[in-house]
């Protein structure tokens, strides 16, 4: 996984309220990118209570939580982490990204601008269904492995780029595209457990969501075939569907999305360096 690595001990900048034994940091490591969209994998002592920004998040029984940042995240904010009559406040400062914008002409004026009854209680339903496959937070850690690309094909679309479709300024792009033909393979970037997994979303069309654990999870956009069942549980590189150009697409591609609880991070921060492949595929 691609991530900025720190140790962090007890520093002049962290107020500890009383002393703690200096054989036994509060703060064992934090682990990512300290970045709009990173995530950040840290380690405290076992039994400890941790807060990001005043919420308190999971922690596992060694330790381990993971927390991450939105796109328009803050430059700074706090990791408060306490056991018993200990506690630490850590300043976290987040470094600010430059987002490019993009724009896509061409689309059916239904998918940009849906207007119809019918269409915007699909929607609905459909959002109400993602939303409930990311719901459960679960003890799996599998996102602590070194994710890999989900396809293959050339990038085509990036996180945090303000799309404009048919001259009509849209919320920012959440994702990564990978543009390749109709039909090629997709694999799981991480073990996990599928949450969701439909053939039709009004947007989205072919969409499949893996839980990795501790609020984060993976979902895939505009696949031509779905080839999970919800609940089943996949390893890191078994094939789960095929890229394609359902729900809002202008060509087939994946687009490939990362979230911890509400916060919607770069998956191209969590993998190697992209390798274009020869495969050809219609610009998106």
């Amino acid at each position: 996984m691609k991530r900025l690595f720190a140790l962090l001990a007890l520093l002049a900048s962290v107020c500890v309220t009383p002393a703690l034994h200096a054989e036994e940091p509060m703060v064992k490591s934090l682990n990512g990118d300290f970045t709009q969209g990173g995530l950040v994998i840290g380690q405290t002592v076992p039994g400890a209570k941790v807060e990001f920004n005043g919420q308190e998040i999971k922690v596992s029984e060694e330790g381990y939580f993971v927390f991450g940042f939105h796109r328009d995240m803050p430059e700074s904010a706090t990791l408060t982490i306490s056991k018993g009559d200990m506690k630490v406040t850590q300043p976290i400062s987040i470094s600010k990204r430059q987002y490019n914008i993009e724009r896509i002409d061409g689309l059916p004026p239904s998918k940009v601008t849906p207007r119809k009854p019918e269409v915007l209680e699909r929607i609905k339903r459909e959002t109400a269904l993602v939303a409930e496959a990311r719901a459960e937070i679960t003890d799996f850690k599998y996102f602590m492995q070194d994710f890999i690309w989900p396809a293959k094909g050339r990038l085509s679309g990036f996180y945090g780029s303000q799309r404009v479709l048919n001259g009509d300024p849209k919320r920012p792009h959440y994702g990564v595209d990978v543009a390749a033909p109709t039909g090629t393979e997709v694999v799981a970037p991480a073990d996990g457990v599928v949450r969701l997994a439909h053939p039709d979303l009004f947007f989205s069309g072919g969409t499949i969501i893996i839980d990795h654990g501790f609020g984060v999870n993976s979902t895939f956009l505009h696949l031509s075939s779905v080839d999970v069942e919800v609940g089943e549980p996949v390893k890191q590189g078994d094939f789960i569907g095929r890229i394609g150009a359902t729900g809002r697409a202008t060509g087939p591609h994946l687009d490939w999305r990362i979230n911890w609880l509400n916060h919607r991070l770069d998956p191209q921060l969590l993998v190697p360096p992209f390798e274009e492949s020869d495969t050809k595929a219609e610009s998106k």
